[in-house]
């Protein structure tokens, strides 16, 4: 498995981002996979986990409500459409995929990261 994540950017408050986080070796569609972060200083954090299939999902509290995490299969393809965007979203993002199909937001589960990619909402 080799995921990249992707669609960082620079934002403002309110504004929206899609990442997308892809697997080049086409492996993980049988995975749960997730999206993390991580601030400047501050330890990484759950954001959302979907299962293979990609009919559940799991999501930090903090998004709940504006993020949206999906899956096409078909293009091995993971997306997190990120909405109302604040300046407490600013974090690198990662996608990892689990070693089981069913969504967590356990960290110990995910066996294969990708390089990350920054998100930055200015206020």
């Amino acid at each position: 498995v080799q995921l990249q994540a992707s669609g960082g950017g620079l934002v403002q408050t309110g504004n929206s981002l899609r990442l997308s986080c892809t697997d080049s070796r086409r492996t993980f569609s049988n995975n749960a996979v997730g999206w993390f972060r991580q601030a400047l200083g501050k330890e990484r954090e759950f954001v959302a986990s979907i299962n293979w299939r990609g009919g559940s999902t799991v999501y930090a509290d903090s998004v709940k409500g504006r993020f949206t995490i999906s899956r096409d299969n078909t293009k091995n393809t993971v997306y997190l459409e990120m909405n109302s965007l604040k300046p407490e979203d600013t974090a690198i993002y990662y996608c990892a995929s689990a070693l089981r199909s069913s969504a967590t937001s356990d960290v110990r589960e995910y066996r294969y990261w990708g390089q990350g990619t920054l998100v930055t909402v200015s206020s």
